[in-house]
C-alpha cells in the first residue's frame, strides 16, 4: 500500500496580523506544487477564516492548530473542532509545546483526537522525546507511552473506521524542535518503525497503512535527508515554513 506523501506548515504564533498570514497563504498557494504531495498549512487560529478563504478552490489544505476535547462550552480561550472545521480540513494535536505551555498529557492528547475524528477533521498527532530522555536512549518508551493512550481511545470509541483516511502521525523529537538540530534520518526512521509496532500491539492496527511526518528543524537544506529516509512520509515544518520559497524547496524534496 502507498501512503501519501504530505507536508504541512505550523506557523505556530506567527505571522502577527491577519493580513500578513493571508499574503503569507497566498504566496504558498501560488507557489509550483509537486503532484503526489499533499500540502497544509496551519495558521494561528485568528487567522483561520483569512487564510481559508485565500487558499479555497486550491489542493492547500488547511489546518488549525489546536483543539479542544469538548464541542463546546465554559473553556475561556480555547477553540473548538466543531468551530474550526468550516475553515480547515483538520488540525495538529499534541505539539510538544502545547504540552508543554498549556499541560496536554497524554490523556488530553487522546481526547482531543477523538473530538476532532468524531466531527469530520483529519488529525496529526505529535509524538517526541525530551532531549533528556533521548541521552537515556527512551525513545522507544516515550513514544510508546504517548501513541498508546490514543489509539485505545480511538477504539474505545469507536473511531478506529477513521485511522485509515484522516488519521497522520509526526513524529517530532522534542530537543530538535527550534535548534536547528534535526534529528538524523536514521533515527527518524528507527521512531517510525516504534510507532508502527506499537499500532500492531495495541490495537492490531497495520501501522504500514499510516502516514507518519518528521518535524524538528526541518530546511530546504536537510529535507532530502528525511524525504530518502524509510518509512518517513513527509514533513511538520515550523520556521522555515514563514517563507514561502523555502517551503516549496521542502515540499518539492519530498515529490
Amino acid at each position: 500500500m502507498t501512503r501519501p506523501r504530505i507536508v504541512i506548515g505550523n506557523w505556530k504564533m506567527n505571522p502577527l496580523t491577519v493580513e500578513a498570514a493571508v499574503e503569507l497563504a497566498r504566496l504558498v498557494e501560488a507557489s509550483p506544487r509537486p503532484r503526489g504531495v499533499r500540502v497544509g498549512i496551519a495558521p494561528p487560529a485568528i487567522a483561520l477564516p483569512g487564510v481559508a478563504e485565500a487558499v479555497r478552490g486550491s489542493d492547500v489544505a488547511v489546518y488549525a492548530q489546536d483543539v479542544h476535547w469538548e464541542e463546546k462550552g465554559a473553556f475561556t480561550g480555547q477553540v473548538s473542532a466543531a468551530m474550526v472545521k468550516r475553515f480547515a480540513l483538520g488540525s495538529i494535536v499534541g505539539h510538544s509545546e502545547v504540552r508543554r505551555e498549556l499541560g496536554d498529557d497524554d490523556d488530553r492528547v487522546a481526547k482531543k483526537t477523538v473530538r476532532a475524528l468524531k466531527d469530520g477533521l483529519h488529525v496529526v498527532v505529535c509524538v517526541g522525546e525530551k532531549e533528556d530522555e533521548f541521552d537515556e536512549g527512551a525513545t522507544e518508551d516515550v513514544l510508546a507511552a504517548q501513541i498508546a493512550p490514543v489509539l485505545r481511545a480511538l477504539y474505545e470509541a469507536g473511531e478506529s473506521g477513521a485511522l485509515s483516511e484522516r488519521f497522520v502521525v509526526a513524529y517530532e523529537p522534542v530537543w530538535a524542535i527550534g535548534t536547528g538540530k534535526p534529528a538524523s534520518g536514521a533515527h527518524a526512521t528507527a521512531a517510525t518503525q516504534t510507532i508502527r509496532r506499537v499500532m500492531q500491539e495495541e490495537v492490531g492496527l497495520d501501522g504500514e497503512t499510516i502516514p507518519i511526518l518528521y518535524g524538528g528543524s526541518v530546511t530546504a537544506a536537510g529535507a532530502a535527508e528525511f524525504a530518502r529516509a524509510d518509512g518517513i512520509d513527509g514533513a511538520l515544518v515550523g520556521g522555515a515554513s514563514l517563507k514561502a520559497e523555502e517551503f516549496a524547496s521542502i515540499v518539492k524534496a519530498f515529490a
